[in-house]
């Protein structure tokens, strides 16, 4: 198996382009929509290394990273994950500055499977000038899908075809016209169709090939969940999620060759299909090369921070911009409330679900949260594809107003869809596990968990500074007027809170972090209810796993607090699935960080990081949060396994009300 895994790997191997004198590749793909990504790739491979360009990328993710709270846990990770996470990124970062490269493309992809390979998707570096500045696609995304006899296989997704020639209308002719013989024009014949090879290799060696470099998570089985499609809950409406095989944040596959035997045949088909690379909606249009660097390749107006007190209001901005998967948050809600995110080099996709698929008006909600009921009115779901919303106090409301319809409607048994939630507002997490258990030990005062920010040098100077009273106005992350003592009494102004650090040894680094924080959440804005909205026990939280940072903070203390069962759906039935993954505590990014040290004077510290040149984004895990079994450790590194590995069926699969109604039959008898 290892050696078909290092096979697979071997053929995306990205080939060398760009001899000197060759004509600019770029003019071939500018202005164009869909292109080959071979195309593209020779463009992206033309551009050079700049000696001055790699040191800055390289000296600001370095130094960034002093501020991440994980990277020594990283380098091997306590069980359960010690296999799956075993990254020295300093050092692989040293060595990158080292290695002579064929271009900045091939550098790039270096770097970011790096990264990637710490498997936390709040410390992701993107670049924004190759990810998904072309998004490349098949229009045969894949699920894993159980037969009658209990028996699961890989298949085309059966909604594939309804999916591509309407979101791929302008290039469903080149696919059609690219299969060959009988299969000719015949590419809605092939959904639902049984994969039974990729590449000439098992399904799952594919899938495991990529699970090694698509980073964000530590399990296995959630990273082998992306491969696949998927469904979201947006501020937009239903959106349908290709997965990593069908849709690509890099030009790096031409084509796949699929063996298949399609729906009501006997026959076994061999054929390969191209990829095609279309343009991404926030790429800035360009000509050739220079133009390509110019417009979509270096820093912009909110890549790097700035100094608070120099500006009406400080640069608060989502980290991650368009990579974080959450609707647009106003400046001073962010500043107000801290928030746990994802980040993701392929954005958040924006193909509608089929109607067909979208579950019927809801009873109540907006935005990412709608509320149904199904059939015989016993069970309720709140679909919650973000903990993240443009209102805080909204969101709020939206939320307790919506579980109160429901309750009012007769449910007694509630379904929280958190499938691809990607995290957002802390403190929403807290609120909703608060209001479905109701005022307990568990809930009051903190619903959550207790934390720690990591305490390096830089750390420590900007806490100094802001003592000195450096942040007049309370606009940074580091100001105590944030935090709490561990039994959730509020820090006294101008404390040094990093002060004495806490020093730890870790996989034989010498580490320091913050004394523990509590709770910053309670009181809440509004006031929550006296008693219990659901019993948790007839509570079911439902996803795909790719339920992160603040899904996860919730997921968990409603897990392992108040006993709701915990189901992912469509899981290889053979690998231990997890209900989450990157926990974290709180996520942030080099652009606050950057204003951090902007606005204390310590920009000319050598510890600080440099501005970024190019159109660059650094993702870290600001605070983490310690475990609730294991109260010392990070919860990050603990164990979350389901209850229940649901089977996705033909029926079911991308069908939420369908798979709602399916697993509450299954959960609850009803």
């Amino acid at each position: 198996m290892v050696s078909k895994v290092l096979t697979v790997l071997a053929a995306i191997a990205v080939p060398v382009f760009g001899a000197p004198g060759q004509a600019d590749p770029c003019v071939a793909v500018g202005g164009q929509k869909w292109v080959a990504p071979s195309a593209l790739r020779a463009c992206f491979q033309s551009i050079p290394v700049n000696a001055t360009t790699k040191s800055n990328i390289l000296e600001v993710v370095t130094k960034t990273l002093a501020f991440d709270t994980s990277i020594n846990y990283q380098i091997r990770a306590p069980e359960p994950f010690t296999q799956d996470v075993h990254e020295n990124v300093l050092a692989d970062l040293a060595r990158i500055g080292a290695q002579r490269y064929a271009s900045e493309f091939d550098m790039h992809i270096d770097l970011s499977r790096s990264v990637k390979r710490l498997m936390d998707g709040h410390c992701v570096y993107i670049n924004a000038c190759y990810d998904s500045l072309f998004l490349t696609f098949l229009p045969l995304p894949l699920s894993v899908l159980t037969d009658a006899r209990g028996q699961q296989a890989v298949h085309i997704s059966p909604e594939a075809f309804s999916v591509a020639s309407v979101e791929f209308a302008d290039e469903i002719s080149v696919w059609q016209n690219a299969l060959p013989g009988a299969l000719k024009g015949q590419l809605a014949s092939l959904s639902a169709a049984k994969v039974i090879a990729i590449n000439g290799a098992d399904p799952w060696v594919a899938v495991n090939a990529n699970a090694q470099i698509a980073g964000s998570f530590q399990a296995l089985g959630t990273r082998q969940n992306g491969f696949f499609s998927s469904y979201a809950r947006t501020d937009a409406g239903w959106v349908y999620s290709m997965g990593q095989f069908a849709q690509q944040s890099l030009p790096l596959n031409d084509q796949a060759i699929l063996t298949v035997q399609r729906v009501n045949s006997t026959r076994i088909e061999t054929f390969a299909i191209p990829y095609r690379s279309r343009i991404g909606a926030a790429t800035v249009a360009f000509t050739d090369k220079a133009s390509l660097i110019q417009k979509n390749c270096v820093a912009t107006a909110g890549t790097n921070g700035v100094n608070a007190n120099a500006n009406d209001q400080p640069s608060s901005k989502v980290p991650g911009g368009r990579f974080a998967p959450i609707p647009l948050i106003s400046p001073m809600q962010l500043k107000k409330q801290p928030i746990s995110l994802s980040l993701n080099d392929a954005p958040q996709s924006d193909i509608v679900l089929p109607p067909v698929l979208q579950p019927p008006a809801p009873l109540a909600g907006t935005g990412v949260a709608q509320f149904y009921t199904l059939a015989g009115g016993k069970t309720g779901v709140l679909a919650l594809g973000s903990f993240a919303e443009a209102s805080f106090d909204v969101f709020e409301t939206t939320l307790l107003t919506g579980l109160q319809t429901l309750k009012s409607s007769g449910a007694t048994q509630l379904i929280v869809d958190v499938t691809n939630n990607g995290g957002g507002f802390i403190c929403i997490a807290h609120w909703l596990h608060r209001i479905i258990a109701g005022p307990k030990s568990t809930t009051v005062p903190q619903a959550g968990l207790d934390t720690k920010a990591r305490a390096g040098p830089l750390a420590q100077l900007i806490v100094q500074k802001i003592v000195e009273g450096a942040d007049p106005n309370q606009n940074l992350l580091y100001n105590s007027a944030n935090w709490a003592f561990a039994n959730g009494t509020k820090f006294p102004p101008n404390i040094d809170w990093l002060q004495p650090p806490v020093n730890l040894t870790i996989n034989g680094h010498q580490d320091s972090f913050s004394q523990r924080l509590g709770q910053e959440c309670q009181p809440f804005d509004m006031t929550a209810p006296d008693e219990p909205l659901f019993d948790t026990s007839k509570v079911a939280i439902v996803s795909n796993g790719r339920c992160a940072s603040s899904c996860s903070l919730f997921s968990i203390t409603m897990a392992k607090e108040e006993g709701a069962k915990m189901i992912v759906f469509g899981g290889n039935k053979a690998v231990q699935q997890e209900y989450c993954g990157t926990v974290g505590g709180q996520s942030s990014d080099f652009s606050t960080m950057d204003t951090e040290v902007k606005t204390t004077g310590l920009k000319s510290n050598p510890l600080a990081p440099p501005d970024f040149l190019t159109n660059s984004v650094q993702g870290i895990t600001w605070r983490l949060g310690f475990g609730i079994q294991n109260t010392q450790q990070p919860e990050e590194w603990q164990d979350h396994p389901a209850d229940i590995n649901f089977p996705l069926t033909a029926d079911t699969v991308n069908n939420p009300l369908a798979l709602w109604t399916a697993i509450s039959k299954s959960v609850f008898g009803a």
